[in-house]
């Protein structure tokens, strides 16, 4: 997997400019490339909306009878329009032009015509669009296509011949001004049904050319963007290095603690993300020195633990080789016992290491518990004897669980073993044995010191063993409680310790007696 060997602070600083850069593209695409298709399309839809507001008027003057042509005026100054409303015959009505060339009240009765028509056509509405000289060739067009009547022909029939108007302006005649031929413009055309009657609406809207506009916008963007890129610049490496700057002394930090140096601190706090990153780096750092602490007094306990059973095997057996007639029971008894610790301490060892790894499986059957703590016990009767421990086993009633028994065996064991390494002057344990419901609890108690408070919550760990208070185990290895604590969690089982500094310490576990009743009662 290929892996990026760019920088944070590099990459940061690049995605800043390169969106900056893409704002802008996209600020001068808009502004420069559509600003002429925006333009129009909004004065259209503000000619549309006057249209509407211009009909509504004409309603409202018919149902009320008064006069809206304020109104009308109104409008028209304010949208800077020409608005022209006449009925079907084209006989004007209201007429309100504020755009300097609005061609609508001097159009010909045919052209009004053909206006009215295609707006017939369209269901009430037609949109002409032409640009400058284009109405004023438009008519002319219209005018050679049609036949032109003789003199004689016109007196004859009453009618009226247009003829085409010259190119210079003059006064009554349609109006083109100079640069005209440069502005679009735009005729809307409805035909409104006003109380009965048709009335012919036609605004006109004058779409101003924006090229001069366009030339303006482009000389504000080159400095807008030349500035926004410095100041995008500028903010990219500020921004950068200080995203960078925590990341990196983080990162410092890690590597320092890789190579075992826990005492290291991160107190980078810049961001919200970064400040839980430190809070967790330096709570694994304060876990992970506790653990190599605790990994090195397990070594030198487990040496001294090995060491001692070793020199007394190696010690008695030089006697008895050496001294002719020390090779005496007794002496034989101290190696054995010596032989049983060190394999005790090898066993539990390995016990640990195979719970850790998940392979050792638990194989629960139903069997007589309060008979198993009788038969722990009895390991004790020589310490009882020769020692002078008491050891108390209060119970109320006979009681069958199921769990695995060989399993169990082990933890009352050295939970017993615990109690009698660490148990007071007076050498006393006692074992209770108690049934709430359908739960059985057992408390191991002993009158020692007690654990320290804030000891508690290691006691369980197989690397935890109290340096102050450490001794050569009478009974055991010293890492029972590990063993004791996953056992319990391959049962299911609660665990814990209360004490009080001084009064000795109970340690308890509470397990169901018949797991399968819980299940039927759920």
């Amino acid at each position: 997997m290929r892996k990026s060997r760019i920088s944070i602070k590099w990459k940061t600083f690049s995605i800043f400019l390169i969106f900056t850069i893409v704002l802008l593209g996209v600020l001068w695409f808009f502004q420069i490339v559509y600003l002429d298709d925006f333009y129009k399309i909004i004065k259209r839809q503000e000619t549309e909306t006057v249209l509407n507001n211009v009909e509504e008027l004409l309603l409202s003057s018919h149902e009320g009878d008064n006069d809206c042509s304020e109104e009308i005026e109104k409008i028209a100054a304010n949208h800077n329009l020409g608005i022209y409303i006449t009925d079907e015959d084209g006989n004007s009505i209201y007429n309100a032009e504020y755009i300097y060339n609005s061609q609508m009240s001097s159009l010909p009765p045919f052209m009004f015509e053909i206006f009215y028509d295609e707006a017939v056509a369209n269901g009430g509405e037609a949109v002409i669009e032409y640009k400058g000289g284009e109405m004023q060739n438009k008519i002319r067009e219209v005018l050679d296509s049609m036949e032109q009547p003789t003199e004689e022909e016109d007196s004859k029939e009453g009618r009226i011949a247009y003829t085409i108007p010259p190119k210079r302006e003059e006064p009554g005649q349609f109006r083109q001004n100079i640069g005209d031929d440069m502005a679009e413009s735009v005729i809307y055309v409805r035909v409104a049904d006003v109380g009965g009657t048709k009335e012919v609406i036609m605004i006109n809207s004058v779409l101003t050319p924006v090229d001069a506009t366009v030339s303006t916008l482009k000389a504000e963007l080159k400095y807008i963007s030349i500035i926004l890129i410095v100041i995008a610049f500028v903010l990219a490496v500020g921004l950068s290095r200080s995203i960078s700057k925590s990341i990196i002394k983080i990162n410092d930090g890690a590597k320092k603690l890789a190579a075992g140096d826990y005492s290291v601190k991160f107190s980078s706090h810049d961001y919200m993300e970064v400040s839980e990153l430190s809070d967790t780096l330096n709570y694994a750092a304060s876990e992970l020195g506790k653990a190599d602490s605790f990994q090195k007094e397990l070594i030198a306990n487990v040496s001294h633990d090995l060491r001692t059973p070793l020199t007394m095997i190696k010690g008695y057996a030089e006697v008895m080789r050496d001294i002719p007639g020390e090779n005496t029971p007794e002496n034989v008894q101290v190696i054995i016992d010596e032989t049983e610790r060190l394999s005790g301490l090898v066993n539990d060892m390995l016990d640990i290491s195979k719970l850790k790894a998940g392979t050792i499986t638990i194989q629960p059957e139903e069997y007589n518990f309060t008979e198993s703590i009788r038969h722990v016990l009895e390991r004790y009767n020589k310490l009882r004897e020769v020692d002078g421990y008491t050891i108390d086993f209060v119970y109320d009633n006979e009681v069958n669980v199921y769990a695995d028994e060989q399993k169990m065996y082990q933890v009352l064991y050295n939970l017993v073993n615990n109690a009698i390494n660490y148990t007071g002057d007076d050498k006393k344990v006692t074992v209770i044995q108690k049934v709430l419901d359908n739960v059985l609890r057992i408390e191991v108690k002993d009158t020692g010191e007690g654990v320290k408070q804030e000891d508690i919550p290691y006691v369980w760990d197989r690397y935890y063993k109290d340096s102050a208070a450490h001794r050569r185990a009478i009974q055991g290895t010293g890492l029972g409680l590990s063993i004791v604590k996953n056992v319990l969690e391959l049962h299911g089982a609660k665990y814990g310790v209360f004490s009080t500094q001084g009064q000795g310490a109970t340690f308890w576990f509470e397990i169901s007696i018949n797991p399968f009743e819980e299940e039927d009662e759920e």
